[in-house]
């Protein structure tokens, strides 16, 4: 499947402009009755698979549908398309390697309550899925998927830890035709590697972003997100949990990790063995 360029357009424009974010938490019949978007735009965007009426689904049905979807994906395929995608700036096509990561890794369960009581009764966190790094609503009512796919096309995606990010993601990427990368592709990817093996050992995150800028194609964010995927991946994976650095951090996964611990080279082979030789 191609990407419609129209469609990618008005998904964009819905959620964003020079100023940023143009709203925040409405539902998107709310986002058409307010003007942010015609019906007529949304019925295109949604005919190409860009936008998509809210859903309902519960945490059981949700895990089931992630196992499902990473069944039909292989993993080389995955890795091939996150590579294609470091020189081209098709970022939509990175995060799915890292949810197929947890999709493989969490077992299928039942939503079971977690005991913290500071969670709201009709938004309860499963404990089942917090044992494996992920997040597990009880129900998901009315999920703007809209929302989700603007993250993941605009940056690559941002809510990794989500089993409802995980699920629409990999059904997403069952659509899309497979990628072959370049030389260039994997000559970028090993240039990421001997730049995080170039860090200095109290080197976190925000440094190592610092210094790929250049090594590859990207913004800002978009390199946040490509070591937020690393860290989910485990191929940058701290050796002991750290102190928060300074009163505000917006890193996730990747918040403990520092230039001494370097990347696990295990999982590099495991993922990106068949390229990186």
């Amino acid at each position: 499947m191609l990407i419609d360029k129209k469609a990618t357009k008005i998904l964009l424009k819905t959620f964003w402009d020079s100023s940023g974010w143009r709203f925040n938490c409405l539902d998107i019949k709310d986002v058409i009755k307010r003007g942010y978007l015609t019906q007529e735009d949304f019925e295109y965007a949604k005919s190409k698979g860009m936008m998509f009426d809210t859903v309902t689904i519960s945490h059981d049905e949700c895990l089931s549908r992630l196992k499902n979807a990473a069944l039909k994906i292989d993993i080389k395929v995955l890795t091939s398309a996150f590579l294609y995608s470091l020189s081209t700036k098709q970022v939509f096509l990175r995060s799915a390697i890292s949810s197929f990561s947890y999709a493989q890794r969490i077992e299928n369960h039942k939503f079971e309550h977690h005991p913290d009581t500071r969670y709201s009764p009709m938004t309860y966190s499963c404990s089942i899925c917090e044992k494996y790094g992920a997040t597990g609503n009880k129900d998901y009512e009315n999920e703007d998927f809209n929302v989700l796919n603007f993250e993941r096309i605009k940056w690559g995606g941002i809510r990794y830890c989500d089993i409802i990010y995980c699920m629409f993601d990999l059904e997403q990427f069952t659509k899309y035709d497979n990628f072959s990368p370049t030389e260039e592709d994997i000559i970028l990817f090993k240039n990421i590697l001997q730049t995080i093996e170039g860090c200095d050992n109290k080197d976190g995150p925000t440094q190592l972003r610092e210094k790929l800028k250049g090594v590859f194609p990207s913004t800002k964010d978009e390199r946040d997100q490509v070591i937020e995927i690393l860290a989910e991946l485990g191929i940058l994976k701290p050796k002991e949990l750290r102190p928060i650095r300074g009163p505000r951090n917006d890193w996730s996964g990747a918040e403990d990790w520092r230039g001494e611990d370097g990347y696990e080279k295990s999982v590099v082979d495991l993922y990106f063995g068949n390229f990186i030789k």
